[in-house]
């Protein structure tokens, strides 16, 4: 995306709708030449935050992640980005083929070293459906970690990221105080938030009724649409047990969790007690009345917990 059509949306938002005095306005940006680039005409239209998909830092896992840039690239674009801007993000993949616990400690630590405020770090997952899913499923993704060597990872993560003052908020995200990313907390603490653009979702609430949004995909379908003031191919009310679903699954990824009255006045009936002593008396959650959070270990396994708290 060139800078002058960034520059021609943000404009146009500030004239459609209230703007905070310090808004984060965020960009994704491939680590690529092109993109590092353009980021002074970023900075000029009003971007003040650069989020990077760097995903390793060594070129043979990165060629397995299908990413076409080196580390090389990767490190003159961020360090492109850190000159134009003052917070900078990016994220990294582990658990990935013949990675060991020492070598993440590695990359973790290289990492630390160029990080400006905020770290994204997710583990490999694999999802059926998906072009990894698939590669798996042909025996083509050998040499994955044992579950409890990404364990290992995971909380050599929080160890070492804490030490270095990167604090978890998010299970997979890490941040100095002050520098969460604010678009991303709306998400998990389930506010409401305008998805525009091909396959864009959201989630809006209207006469005092949510609404899940989702935009035509396919971009000329999309365009044409727009133009007639119908971009949307969804936009129909959530009911309030798939409400409170969400609300559960997005919030319990906080650190700070969630607050179980609100919970309740979405779903229109409180957890059970029963399920949330069980948990705690195993050390996976913390609970008061009014408030609920998974601990170190539970996020460990979350969906775990998620699936005792949801299911009837």
């Amino acid at each position: 995306m060139q800078p002058e059509i960034v520059a021609g949306i943000l404009d146009r938002i500030r004239a459609k709708w209230p703007m905070a005095n310090d808004p984060e306005v965020t960009l994704e940006a491939n680590p690529g030449s092109v993109e590092a680039g353009r980021f002074a005409g970023y900075a000029d239209a009003g971007v003040n935050r650069i989020s990077m998909g760097i995903q390793a830092l060594n070129d043979r896992d990165l060629a397995r992640l299908g990413r076409i840039h080196t580390v090389a690239e990767a490190a003159q674009a961020f360090d492109i980005a850190r000159e134009r801007f003052d917070r900078v993000s990016f994220d990294l993949i582990y658990a990935r083929q013949d990675q060991t616990l020492d070598d993440w400690r590695q990359e973790l630590n290289q990492a630390l070293s160029m990080a400006v405020d905020h770290l994204s770090l997710y583990q490999l997952t694999i999802e059926q459906g998906t072009a990894f899913g698939d590669r798996y499923n042909a025996g083509k993704l050998r040499g994955l970690p044992q579950d409890d060597t990404a364990a290992d990872m995971y909380e050599a993560t929080q160890d070492i990221c804490g030490e270095a003052g990167f604090l978890s908020y998010e299970v997979s995200n890490h941040a100095r105080p002050g520098a969460e990313s604010r678009h991303n907390r709306v998400y998990w603490r389930y506010g409401d938030y305008i998805g525009i653009g091909p396959g864009a979702h959201g989630r809006l609430t209207l006469n005092g009724v949510r609404h899940a949004t989702e935009q035509w995909r396919a971009p000329g379908k999309w365009l044409l649409e727009a133009e007639r003031g119908n971009a949307d191919s969804v936009k129909e009310p959530i009911e309030p047990d798939d409400q409170a679903a969400e609300f559960l699954m997005m919030g319990l990824r906080l650190t700070e969790g969630v607050d179980p009255r609100r919970y309740a006045r979405i779903a229109g009936a409180p957890l059970p007690d029963e399920k949330l002593l069980y948990l705690q008396d195993i050390g996976m959650i913390d609970w008061t009345p009014e408030s609920l959070r998974v601990t170190r270990g539970g996020r460990l396994v979350l969906n775990a917990v998620l699936q005792h708290l949801m299911v009837g």
